[in-house]
Formats: structure tokens, C-alpha cells, sequence
């Protein structure tokens, strides 16, 4: 009877990845023959016990984490943690900060409650260790083991579904009812109806690992609680774990329910009204304890392991369904190896967990390391925020390891190179296949005797990395006679205007749509019998190649000529449309069609509707994609990312790009000559922390703030120091990225009012009563509000030229 979350607290514990062309298909050629190579070399190395490249890291390197958790303790986040780093040779970084209870300070071997770590610490590697046994079947049905599970359309249910969060049952228990009792759980869990089929769509499910707990007792005869002392935690040397802590001066508080301390008892309320005992919570452990655990999973040397390697690397794999929005190990959340440039990385490689406690176990085979940060972040009053801790140790660490290549990645970890040998999305080609592959496929008919102009860029790429220019360079019964680039030139590396040349490799002229003129000339198009477009756009309104591709239209209705547009993804997804719809008297390079800022459109989408709704009339014909869904963002469609201009380098860059390039208008950097453009905002005259602060306490969803400062090497402020933000994406899918750029316009406008340009923001922004708003000092939330009549009648206007 003990209901202590809301609906919200519930839901957010359950929700709790010289020639550039040439150079591009160089590199292609490189990867393939290192993968080819390494595929025989690998089972050597890997008999060999060697593990090639692992970098050195000590703990002067990781000094600076010493500030990071003092911030945050300051700040009130928390009240204390313990991070422990190391490697399979033992601890690098130890350190206790902060008090685990009121007047009572944190020691590095304080006992936690782990909260979902328990899932993979214990539930995961107890399945695995039956697994290895043949007791139990990955693909096998739950019912093989369990027959009255099978009730109300469960029984194709599968124990890899469950371990993946595929099973299609909802995330939790209800709490409302007065029920107790471990035996009672199960019978509500046998009860329980699917809400999505199995296999078709991920829900993160405590009741996925309440099920696996109980077959790790049907399979094995013990509870789960005996049968992971003696088989896990025994054998792991993990002295301080249990699912009922006996050493209670050590254990950090639970929380305060009714008035009254919990101590020793776990937080999760579905594993507490089970006894303490449940598949998906209720271990206590210390952070040394699960070092030896990341040890032993790191480390396939060790005379008794307690997962033999290649289970080890077959739960670190990708083991959801072909084509999912999530991509799960068994029973372990996977992302890229810790590294300088992770977001540039196959999203693969490393594994870890959280839990809604406030702790993580992070594990990189690649480098060999593992990342532990425990604290608790519900007590004293449930209010604590753990996120921007373990978002900020990670990134310190990845910052401390380099930069790496995938290649380097691929070399270095088994895991990577099964998937990279096996997988569709990395080995044998992208799920999606893009206008130009079409094309190509289908023997470039469709442009047979046609003398052609070729609109693109170094974007313009197949599957395989073949340019576009020499794709129709070399078509049969295709004549390329001109080639056009946009802003950044042919090969997307100037920040400059561009002059016209000649492209080397097939001698052809190159005019330039970014120089002494933006739109096609009747000279250029003298002979030519169509047009060809294709180049990555960003799906952002002031982004310029849509509006390049605007101009050309109307050069070739000019003209008469054929216009084919070779479709390509939005890279920032194309089912989200947000931002004030443009002011049509604000019509400009940076905005050629009363768009919203985040339009939510594929360039072809775009191109049929400014035809049609511009009015220009085109013959226009768009090449398909196949296997694309719109709502997928370009890190899923497997295709290769290559940055579209030179400051959008990442996909995390460009979905905060129409969010925080909406700021560069006025006399702020935004991060342009660093390292992580459109990551950071900031100038001589901000007060950085003041605009954190400030920042964090407006609660934007899917972002966090931090106070930030440096130097850019060129564009506004070159050589100055500059105060201001870094922004922490924490959930791509919960960002407003339009409400974020306003949110921070608005900031510096309080904060700031005398020194920010506001109004120089309106050419971005496109609407006048926004910036005027934000003046007058209206509240974002209500200047977003503002726009959504005008915003809901484009998504009317949208739907008729959708081609996905």
C-alpha cells in the first residue's frame, strides 16, 4: 500500500546513441580492406591475449572530475557520490564526495541501492550463466518455462524480447491496488495483456526483468537472490553485494517516506512491495564490488570467469529486432566507445546501465575501462538530478581518452567487427537506400540522352561513396556537362563565398551558386536538358541549400527544363515540425518559403512543395528513398554521416542546431572555430553561470546547461575568450529545439539586456511578434503558444506533399 511516485516520477524512472569526394571514397576503400584484414587476424590477437592500442590513462588526467562533482553537490543535485574509474588492471580514480546522510560524509565504500543496475548485474548475467548451461533458450517462448505465462496474447513472448525491452508489455505494475507479495506479483504479471506486439517496438519494461527473475527460480530452483550469492557475487569476489545489505553503517539512506527514514530498503516500489527481491530491482552494492565485476567481464583471462567471453560480446552486440528504433545488447543499453568524438562513432562498442537511484556502470572493451558513479539521488526529498553527473563524468573521461577512428574502434573490439561483419546497417550496405542509389540501381534510365547540369555537393554520395559527379560522369547514355555548388562550395569546406572553377577529376565547369551569384544564369544553363539536385539538407529553414534548390527550380521553369531532385533523409527526422512559421515579407536566402524553423521534410518533400504552394512550376520529378520512415533521425538510417558544411559535424550538432543557430544573428558565438559548434554558446559579455543557472531552473525538456568558456579560432569573437554555456543534449525527442532558441534568447535578454543584440535575430527567428515578444518580456512557454495556430495550419498545407 506504500504509493510513493506520481504518474510523472513513474514515468520518468521508466525513461530512465584537397578532394573530399575522393577522400570519402578513399577512406571507404581504407575500412574495408582494415575490415577484411581484421576479420582474419581477430581469433589470433584475440588467442594471443593481445589488445591492440589501449590507451594510458592515469589519475592526473581525471583530476578535473574533482570539480565536476563538487558543482554539482553545490548546485544541489546531490548530495554526495562516489566515481570510481579504472581498467582490468584495477582502479584509476577513487574519490568519495559529499556526505551520504545528513552530517554523515560519503565513503568510497558506502553500500548503495543500485536500483536497475540489478537488471544487468544480476538478472542478465544469472539468464547468461543459464544460458551457457542450455537451461534456458534466447529465442525460446517464456511459456516453455513458465506455462500460465502465455494468458492474454503473451505467448510468443520470447526470453531475447524480454532481455531487449521488445517484449510489447508496458513499463511497470500498476501501484494502485493494496497487493503484496512476491507470489502476488507474478500472478498480476501472468494477468498482464501486451500493449504493442512482440518484436515490433521498444518500451523500456521493469516487468520484462521481474519475468527473467523468475525464471532464473524456475530454471534453476533457487531464488534469485541465493542463486546469484552463489553462482555471481561469490565467484566475483563482490563482498558487499546482496539483495539485503548487512552492514547497515554503510548503507547510504533509501529516502524519506511518511516521515520516516528508509534505511537499507530499496527505493523502487514495485521490488518493494515484492519483498525486496525482483529481476529488475533491489541489489545494494558498493562501487569496488561492481569494479570486479567490470573487471571480470573485461578480462576473458581469469581462471574462473563467471560469463565465458563470447557471451560476454554477444550481450554487448546489438540484439534488437532488424530495423528497431533502439538499438539494446542483451539485457545492456549500448553506445559508442569512450572517446573524444563518441558522437562521431558507430553507436556500438561500449555497454553500461543506469539507475533511477542516481547510479551507472559504463564498460568500454575498447579502451578498456569502466566508468562507476553512484550516488542517491532521492534522498533526502526526491529531488535530486543525477543526469548532468553522469553525462559530465563520461564526456571527462571520453575527453581524457582522444579522438578515435571507427576503423581504430573496429580493430580494437571483437564486438565491433562481428557487427560491422554482419550487420546491414554497418557491413553490407544502409537500410536506406537514397535518390541517387535508386537511381543508380535502376541503370540511370530515367536520364538517358539527357545533357545534364548537376546541382551538389560532397554530400552527393552513394551507398558505397561514389561521388554523384562520377557516377553521371560515367552513366551510359548520360551527358554531365556542368556541375553547380551552393554555400560551401563543392566540397562543402569554405565558410567564405566561393568562386567558379573547373573539377579536376572529370574537367567539368563548376559554377559556383554562392559567389557573384545565387541563382543559375541563362549562360550556365545554355544546352542543358535538365537539372540533377542532390545534396544533404540540415531540415532547418535558414539552413541554404533548400532555397538553392528553390532558385534552380525557378531557373528551369524559366527554361523548360526537367528538374529531378534525388531524395534524402531529414537528418534531424522528419516527423517533428516545430518553430513560428516565417513572416512571408521576411523572404530571403535564409528563408525562401514561409517555412517553421524545424519544417519536418525531406529535400524532395520540399522541393514538391515549393513547386507547388511557391508557384513555380517546374517539371519536376523526385527519385523516392527506399526503406525510409520518417521518423527516423540519420544516425538510423545506416547510412554514412558526412558533415553537410563545415560546423554541423554530428547529428547531435545539427539537432541543436535550429535551436541555438537561431542566436548567431546577434554578436554571440555560437561556437563556430571550435570544436563542438552549435554544442556552446557564449561571448566576452556573458556571465556564464548566471545563464546556466538560469537556464536549468526554466526546465527545458531533452536539454541540460552548463557554464562554459572558450576561445574560437575564427568567425565572431576570433581569438577572445569567450563566457557562456555548453548545452547537454539529454533526450533528442523531448527537445522543442525552437522553444530552446528562445528560451536562451529571452535569458540573455534578462540578463544581459544592455549588451545583447536582440533584434538582430529576426532574419533567423522569421517573425516579427516573436521578437517582439521576447522584448516586452514574455515568457517563452507563452511565446510559443503564440505561434502554433499559424504553425498547425502549415502542418495542414505539409501533409499534401508528404512522400513518406
Amino acid at each position: 500500500m506504500f504509493i510513493r511516485e506520481t504518474g510523472c516520477a513513474r514515468s520518468a524512472r521508466m525513461s530512465v546513441e584537397s578532394n573530399v569526394g575522393m577522400e570519402i571514397v578513399v577512406k571507404q576503400l581504407i575500412r574495408l580492406i582494415c575490415l577484411l584484414a581484421l576479420l582474419q587476424v581477430l581469433p589470433v590477437a584475440e588467442a594471443q591475449g593481445v589488445n591492440p592500442a589501449v590507451p594510458a590513462l592515469g589519475a592526473e588526467q581525471l583530476a578535473s572530475l574533482d570539480a565536476v562533482v563538487q558543482e554539482e553537490i553545490s548546485a544541489g543535485r546531490i548530495g554526495g557520490a562516489v566515481i570510481l574509474i579504472g581498467n582490468r588492471e584495477g582502479s584509476i580514480y577513487r574519490k568519495a564526495f559529499g556526505n551520504r546522510a545528513k552530517d554523515v560524509p560519503m565513503t568510497a565504500d558506502t553500500i548503495f541501492d543500485l536500483a536497475s543496475l540489478t537488471k544487468v548485474v544480476a538478472t542478465t548475467t544469472a539468464v547468461m550463466q543459464l544460458v551457457e548451461r542450455g537451461k534456458l533458450k534466447l529465442d525460446a517462448p517464456v511459456t516453455r518455462y513458465w506455462r500460465e505465462f502465455g494468458r492474454k496474447g503473451k505467448s510468443g513472448i520470447t526470453i531475447r524480447q524480454l532481455l531487449t525491452h521488445y517484449s510489447g508489455l508496458r513499463p511497470d505494475l500498476d501501484l494502485q491496488g493494496r497487493w503484496h507479495g512476491y507470489d502476488k506479483a507474478m500472478s498480476l504479471i501472468a494477468a498482464e495483456q501486451p500493449t504493442a506486439a512482440p518484436g515490433t517496438s521498444y518500451s523500456y519494461s521493469d516487468i520484462n526483468f521481474a519475468i527473467l527473475g523468475e525464471l532464473v527460480r524456475r530454471v534453476s530452483g533457487e531464488p534469485l537472490d541465493v542463486y546469484c550469492a552463489t553462482h555471481v557475487f561469490q565467484p566475483a569476489l563482490m563482498k558487499d553485494t546482496s539483495f539485503a545489505p548487512s552492514d547497515l553503517a554503510r548503507v547510504a539512506p533509501t529516502e524519506y517516506f511518511g516521515g520516516t527514514l528508509r534505511h537499507a530498503v530499496v527505493h523502487d516500489p514495485t521490488a518493494y512491495r515484492m519483498g525486496g527481491i525482483a529481476g529488475h530491482a533491489g541489489l545494494f552494492s558498493t562501487a569496488d564490488d561492481l569494479a570486479a565485476f567490470a573487471r571480470l567481464l573485461l578480462d576473458s583471462s581469469n581462471a574462473k570467469p563467471i560469463l565465458r567471453q563470447n557471451t560476454v560480446t554477444e550481450m554487448s552486440q546489438p540484439q534488437s529486432p532488424a530495423g528497431a528504433q533502439r538499438l539494446r545488447g542483451l539485457g545492456w543499453d549500448l553506445a559508442a566507445p569512450l572517446a573524444l568524438n563518441r558522437d562521431a562513432l558507430p553507436p556500438v562498442g561500449s555497454y553500461g546501465h543506469t539507475g533511477y537511484t542516481g547510479t551507472m556502470l559504463w564498460i568500454d572493451p575498447i579502451s578498456q575501462m569502466y566508468v562507476i558513479v553512484l550516488t542517491n539521488r532521492v534522498y533526502p526529498n526526491g529531488k535530486g538530478d543525477v543526469g548532468p553527473l553522469r553525462k559530465a563524468v563520461l564526456q571527462t573521461v571520453s575527453n581524457a581518452l582522444g579522438p578515435r577512428t571507427d576503423t581504430q574502434v573496429i580493430a580494437q573490439c571483437p564486438t565491433l567487427a562481428a557487427f560491422y561483419a554482419s550487420s546491414r546497417k554497418y557491413g553490407n550496405g544502409p537500410r536506406v537506400e537514397t535518390g541517387i542509389d535508386v537511381l543508380e540501381a535502376e541503370h540511370f534510365t530515367m536520364l538517358q540522352g539527357l545533357r545534364l547540369g548537376l546541382i551538389t555537393n560532397h554530400t552527393g554520395l552513394d551507398a558505397a561513396g561514389n561521388r554523384t559527379v562520377d557516377l553521371l560522369h560515367r552513366a551510359p547514355g548520360v551527358r554531365l556537362a556542368a556541375i553547380f555548388s551552393p554555400e560551401h562550395g563543392l566540397y562543402g569546406n569554405r565558410d567564405e563565398k566561393v568562386e567558379s572553377g573547373t573539377e579536376p577529376v572529370t574537367g567539368l565547369p563548376v559554377f559556383s551558386l554562392y559567389g557573384s551569384v545565387k541563382r543559375p544564369t541563362d549562360a550556365m544553363l545554355q544546352g542543358l536538358d535538365a537539372l540533377v539536385f542532390d545534396m544533404q539538407d540540415a531540415g532547418v529553414r535558414f539552413y541554404t541549400y533548400a532555397t538553392t534548390m528553390a532558385y534552380a527550380m525557378e531557373a528551369a521553369a524559366r527554361h523548360n527544363l526537367d528538374f529531378y531532385v534525388l531524395d534524402r533523409p531529414n537528418p534531424i527526422s522528419a516527423d517533428i515540425v516545430q518553430g513560428p512559421v516565417m513572416d512571408p515579407d521576411l523572404k530571403s536566402f535564409t528563408g525562401n518559403f514561409p517555412l517553421p524553423i524545424r519544417h519536418g521534410m525531406t529535400i524532395g518533400e520540399l522541393a514538391e512543395l515549393f513547386n507547388t504552394q511557391g508557384g513555380i512550376g517546374a517539371k519536376l520529378h523526385v527519385i523516392k528513398m527506399r526503406g525510409y520512415q520518417r521518423n527516423v533521425w540519420f544516425d538510423q538510417t545506416g547510412l554514412t554521416w558526412v558533415n553537410p558544411s563545415p560546423n554541423l559535424r554530428t547529428v547531435k550538432q545539427a539537432a541543436l542546431y535550429p535551436g541555438v543557430g537561431l542566436l548567431e544573428g546577434a554578436n554571440v558565438s555560437v561556437g563556430r572555430g571550435t570544436e563542438t559548434p552549435f554544442e556552446q554558446l557564449g561571448a566576452p559579455w556573458i556571465d556564464g553561470k548566471a545563464l546556466a543557472d538560469y537556464l536549468n531552473r526554466r526546465q527545458i525538456a531533452g536539454v541540460h546547461f552548463a557554464p562554459a568558456h572558450f576561445t574560437p579560432r575564427e568567425n565572431r569573437y576570433k581569438e577572445q575568450r569567450c563566457e557562456g554555456i555548453r548545452v547537454i543534449l539529454t533526450n533528442r525527442q523531448q527537445l522543442d529545439t525552437s522553444l530552446l532558441g528562445i528560451e536562451i534568447a529571452s535569458a540573455l535578454q534578462r540578463l544581459h539586456p544592455d549588451k545583447f543584440q536582440l533584434q538582430k535575430i529576426l532574419g533567423m527567428v522569421g517573425a516579427r511578434s516573436v521578437v517582439q515578444a521576447i522584448t516586452e518580456g514574455q515568457d517563452p512557454r507563452v511565446v510559443v503558444a503564440g505561434w502554433q495556430g499559424s504553425l498547425e495550419e502549415f502542418i495542414r498545407l505539409r501533409a499534401g506533399h508528404l512522400l513518406y
